[in-house]
Parts: C-alpha cells; structure tokens; sequence
C-alpha cells in the first residue's frame, strides 16, 4: 500500500473508472467516482494505493471529516475483484482512522447497488440515511462505528 501523488492522479482515475464501468448499465450514467476530479482528490484526500508487483490493481480514498472518516471511494481492478482486496481497503481505512482519533466510518453508495449494499452489511456498516441524487437515483448512507 503507497499514498498516492500528483503524479498518479491519471492512475487513480483509471482504477476508478474501470472498477465502476460495470455501474453504467445499471443506472444509465456514469457513477459520481468516475466523474470526480482525481488531480484535485490526490492533493485534498488521502487515497492510498494497492500494488501487486508495482502495479496499482486497488485504492481507497479517505477524507477525514470533524466526527468520522468519510471512505469517499473504494475501486478494484475487475480481474481483482472477489479477491479479498475490498475487506483489505476497509480496514486499511479502520487503520487511518485511528490514527486520526476517529470512531466512525461513513460511506454511501447508490441504492440501486445492492451487492455493495450487502457487501458493507456484511462487514457491519449499518445504513442511518437516504437522499435523492441530483442526477437520479438514491443515494445510501452508512456507518460503522470502530
């Protein structure tokens, strides 16, 4: 695991992009991560990158909040996937926040993915709030308190 740099700003918006692609379908759009402005999030966030052999195939971002740490993003290469890498980017993400002196988790995702939906339940994060996306859709809100 590295923390990311300017310079890998093209890198983390590839990961992201390819992790999300499958979302397209589903929801008739791009998903907000493939849309963000990754050179402005290496240098504001904290996003920490996975490498097998020196190749970036994971990454979290993290954006420290006053009361939790918000996991803003989290993408696995598609040939990665069901790999164990996303259990492995959440406790990385536990492992910041308390060396932030944070309790919490907060995360959200869109209603419509119901497998990430399971796939945080699963790991305890329970759900605390719904809003309506601008673009479409529902967005979820979870937590986990650690």
């Amino acid at each position: 695991m590295r923390r990311a740099i300017a310079a890998d700003a093209a890198i983390v918006r590839d990961q992201t992009r390819a992790a999300y692609a499958k979302w397209i379908p589903l929801i008739g759009r791009e998903p907000k991560p493939m849309t963000a402005n990754y050179e402005r999030a290496v240098v504001e966030h904290i996003i920490d990158l996975y490498e097998e052999d020196d190749v970036p195939v994971a990454l979290v971002e993290v954006i420290p909040q006053a009361t939790c740490l918000l996991i803003e993003n989290i993408a696995v290469q598609p040939s990665q996937q069901g790999k164990g890498l996303g259990d492995l980017l959440l406790k990385h993400a536990e492992m910041i926040a308390h060396s932030l002196h944070l309790d919490e988790l907060q995360l959200y995702t869109n209603a419509a993915f119901a497998s990430n939906i399971a796939f945080y339940a699963r790991r305890g994060f329970e759900e605390f709030h719904r809003e309506p996306f601008p673009a479409g859709g529902v967005t979820v809100h979870m937590r986990k308190v650690i």
